[in-house]
Order: C-alpha cells, then sequence, then structure tokens
C-alpha cells in the first residue's frame, strides 16, 4: 500500500533517476515567504524541507516568516520584490488570498514567483488567468489534492463509525467537522472533500461545520461547546474530521474532558503527519492523519533547480499537484522515524530531478521516497 505521495504528469512517470548538480551550475538565491508561525509543526517541516533540498541542489533558502499576520505577509514579500539585489526566485503561499499583490508587484520587478500550497482561485484566478499568461513570471504553482484527503478522512470516521454502530437515536451518524479557515484553498478543498463523503453517505449528518483558525486551543473549544450541545440534544457524537493535526489534538483533549476515550467512544482524524499526530495514532486515540504534504517544500526546490538549469517542469503543465496519503496503526513504522527525527538531509533530492530529454516528468511516489533516504544512524522503532 502506498503511503506517501505521488504526482504523474501528462507525460507519465519516472523512476528516479540521480541528477547531481552540474559543477558549473549557478548558485540558486531563493526567498520563502512563510504564511505560518514561528514553532506550527506544519509550516516548519515545509522549510526544514526546503532547506535540506536547497543543501542538495546548491540553492540558498531564505525564509521570512510573516506569524500568520497577512499584512506582514505581504509586506515581507513586497520588501523582497523591491531589494536592489534581488532572488533568483521567490516563493509565496495564496494563504487567505493575500499574494495576490505580491505577484504582481514581482511581475513588474521581474522576478519569478512560486506559488506553494495555495493557489489562485475565485476572481483572482479569473481576472489573472493560469501561470504565464498575463503574470509572466508567476512560473506556475505546486499543491496537494486536498479534496481527496478531506473526503479519505470523513470516510475513514463514516466507516469506523458503521463498523461499532455508533449512530443516535435518529438512525444517524452524527459527526462534528471543524476547519481552519473559510477563504484559504486548501482549507475550502479538505472542507469541500467532507461535504462530498457526507453527501454520498445519507446516514451521516455534519451537526456543525466550525472553524478553530488552525489552532489546538480554539479546536478545543469549539468541541467542548459541541460536545455540550449534542448531550443536550441528546446525540451521541461519533466523530470528529480535524483540518489539520493541531485541531485534531484539540478535539481529542476536549473529549477527553468531556469524560470520552477517543478512539473507543469516539473517533478523531487529522491531516499533517505531525510527530504529535504520530503518537496519537500509536496510542490509538487518533484514527488516521492525511498528509505528507509539507515535502512540497523540497519538491518546489527540485522544481526551481531544473528551472534554472533550463528543463522547465511547465514543460507538462505549470501546475504540480501532489497527492497526500493516509497514515494510521498500519503503516505508521514506514515513515514514522523519516517524522520524528525530521531527519529531511536524509533524502537524496538529486534523485528527484527530472531526466533530461523528460522535463516536467516527476515520481514523488512512496517508493522513489524511501529508495532515496540514506540509513538514520541509531534510530530505535
Amino acid at each position: 500500500m502506498s503511503i506517501l505521495l505521488a504526482v504523474g504528469m501528462a507525460c507519465g512517470v519516472l523512476a528516479p533517476v540521480s541528477r547531481a548538480v552540474a559543477a558549473d551550475a549557478r548558485p540558486l538565491d531563493i526567498v520563502f515567504v512563510n504564511p505560518g508561525k514561528t514553532g506550527e509543526v506544519y509550516w516548519d517541516m515545509v522549510v526544514q524541507t526546503m532547506q535540506a533540498a536547497g543543501r542538495k541542489l546548491d540553492a540558498r533558502v531564505e525564509v521570512l516568516t510573516s506569524e500568520r499576520n497577512y499584512r506582514t505577509m505581504q509586506e515581507l514579500g513586497l520588501g523582497v520584490v523591491a531589494r536592489t539585489d534581488k532572488p533568483d526566485f521567490l516563493i509565496l503561499s495564496n494563504e487567505e488570498s493575500a499574494a495576490v499583490p505580491i505577484l504582481e508587484a514581482a511581475e513588474a520587478a521581474g522576478v519569478k514567483t512560486l506559488l506553494l500550497s495555495n493557489t489562485l482561485i475565485g476572481n483572482d484566478a479569473a481576472r489573472l488567468g493560469a501561470p504565464r499568461q498575463i503574470l509572466k513570471t508567476w512560473l506556475g504553482d505546486i499543491t496537494t489534492d486536498l479534496q481527496t484527503a478531506g473526503a479519505r478522512m470523513a470516510n475513514a470516521l463514516i466507516g469506523r463509525a458503521r463498523a461499532e454502530k455508533w449512530q443516535s437515536a435518529d438512525g444517524k451518524i452524527h459527526i462534528l467537522g471543524i476547519g481552519g479557515d473559510e477563504i484559504t484553498p486548501s482549507s475550502i478543498a479538505r472542507n469541500a472533500g467532507l461535504q462530498l463523503a457526507v453527501a454520498a453517505a445519507p446516514d451521516v449528518v455534519v451537526d456543525r461545520m466550525l472553524f478553530a483558525n488552525w489552532t489546538q486551543s480554539e479546536a478545543e473549544q469549539v468541541t467542548m461547546n459541541y460536545l455540550s450541545w449534542a448531550s443536550r440534544k441528546g446525540i451521541r457524537p461519533a466523530g470528529i474530521w480535524a483540518g489539520n493535526d493541531p485541531m485534531a489534538l484539540g478535539a481529542i483533549k476536549a473529549a477527553s474532558t468531556a469524560g470520552l476515550a477517543p478512539g473507543e467512544d469516539i473517533q478523531v482524524v487529522g491531516l499533517n503527519w505531525s510527530e504529535d499526530a504520530l503518537r496519537a495514532i500509536r496510542a490509538g486515540r487518533l484514527l488516521m492523519t492525511d498528509g505528507g504534504h509539507f515535502l512540497l517544500g523540497g519538491w518546489s526546490i527540485v522544481l526551481l533547480r531544473d528551472y534554472a538549469d533550463g528543463c522547465d517542469f511547465a514543460v507538462a503543465s505549470p501546475h504540480v499537484e501532489v497527492k497526500t496519503s493516509a497514515i494510521t496503526r498500519a503503516n505508521l513504522a514506514s515513515v514514522g522515524d523519516l517524522i520524528k527525527a525530521r531527519a529531511f538531509d536524509r533524502i537524496d533530492f538529486t534523485r528527484f530531478r527530472a531526466k533530461a530529454g523528460r522535463c516536467g516528468q516527476y515520481d514523488f511516489s512512496s517508493d522513489a521516497l524511501i529508495s532515496s533516504l540514506a540509513p538514520l544512524e541509531g534510530t530505535a522503532d
């Protein structure tokens, strides 16, 4: 069973081919404007894989952190674009649709940009079109199929609740949904996956779709409020769908406080592949964590190194979509050590570069990742 992520471009999928950076290749200067907070697990891991790839691919990665303040994110991005000594590439995430002014300023300044995790949506996408159409310096985007992930998470909850016969008196399976926000593209996609799964399950009801700003503390509070409401209404809560791992962990804490045993009386799912989530899975308190998409950081450097060396990923498509996968107790051992140690320097990112003459074709699969890993010394199960 594949437990990591794969991307097959329109031209097919290749086995990883080692293609080291040429001795005469120019070192790259890349700036990443991080939309997250310092210490925020997912974005920290994005940064760490990005920097590990940079060390393998002769790219210096400078990280500017916005601390979840999107005005700050715009100020940082506009500041980079205004520099006299401009970077080779600027990587942005369109969290809360805040990247557009930076993209437009980068176009005017001639700074090449790549969107990571969140691309343009809605009116912005309609106005600016696809990468390289109106904004010539917007090279493309690298994203994950988070709608499928959201549906897979919901189906895991539904399947377990049916197996355990956790219906309420009305014969329905009752679920709480906790989203990160209502406007970030990656959040919208996850939430849409939940909605699709529930729409296909007439025996399932999402009692509430609440938003917790991606944080454990807010998720704990909204879960406590929901469980109190469910108790008053005589509803038996069967599962909690959380759009990321910190919110799932907050839900677990609230359920425990309410006298429920997560994993026994109620199931919780999350997304991020965080170490804390893996620990909760091992303990039987979390059903699954979807993800692996923090590796977008490393894959983005692979794309830009290839582009700089004349092998343009957009030959296949400017939109690179990477699939996520679920970690459960059944496959936890396969990736647990890599994540626990955050030993991303073990990954030989040179092996993921497109083969000469096959630009735009990438294999970011679990087999390719595992075969690229150097042994981790002193690691115990």
